[in-house]
């Protein structure tokens, strides 16, 4: 008997372990059947088992495409059957996918992040107006508080007019401005009160209780 044992590193590489050894072997012996009709069975009846072993996604849109390409992938792309569905292409599959284009943006200011540029570049396309004074300053404001949380030291509100400036290529001017934006204390307050509460949960949770 210790001579008949099958170890896992001596069997056949499961090419989708998720369906189990027992559907690779039904696939081998599919590809061995020599009628071509009685072949054609046999792949209908492993879709039906396949189908049969994940009811998850038997709601998914071309389910059945899925389990018949995934039925070729298996066969190692040498099963001759019949299929309702276009056969995959080995070299398809293998093929190397395009690379990703990230996006290449090096600001300046890192600090402020990708997103304060975009608010900004909104901005500049409102008309001119209360709400798009309101915007400028808000904007502002976070620019000031992205700031203090990159440099815990004060910053004067004269250093993000000119970085608004900049980022703006000229087009927000608040230079000469003479409303101030809001207190560094303030801007902060809201940042130690969400430090200070998580490490208050923090201690709660590691507190024992008996």
């Amino acid at each position: 008997m210790i001579a008949q044992l099958e170890y896992n590193s001596e069997r056949e590489h499961l090419i989708i372990p998720e369906y189990g050894r027992h559907i690779q072997k039904m696939i081998k012996h599919a590809k061995t059947v020599e009628n071509r009709d009685e072949r054609n069975k046999v792949a209908k009846a492993i879709i039906d088992v396949m189908g049969n072993l994940q009811p998850h996604l038997r709601d998914v849109t071309d389910f059945q495409h899925k389990l018949w390409d995934q039925l070729f992938i298996m066969a190692n792309f040498e099963l001759d059957v019949d299929s309702p569905f276009e056969k995959p292409s080995k070299d398809k599959l293998l093929e190397r996918p395009d690379p990703l284009r990230y996006p290449q943006n090096h600001p300046k200011y890192r600090f402020y992040g990708n997103n304060i540029k975009t608010m900004i570049d909104v901005a500049c396309t409102w008309e001119d107006g209360d709400k798009k004074d309101a915007l400028i300053y808000t904007i502002a404001n976070h620019m000031k508080k992205s700031y203090l949380n990159w440099n815990k030291d004060t910053v004067e509100d004269s250093v993000i007019f000119g970085h608004l400036h900049e980022l703006s290529e000229g087009k927000i001017n608040l230079k000469t401005s003479e409303e101030d934006l809001t207190d560094a204390s303030s801007l902060m307050r809201g940042s130690n009160k969400q430090r200070t509460s998580k490490k208050t949960n923090k201690k709660t949770r590691n507190r024992k209780r008996y």
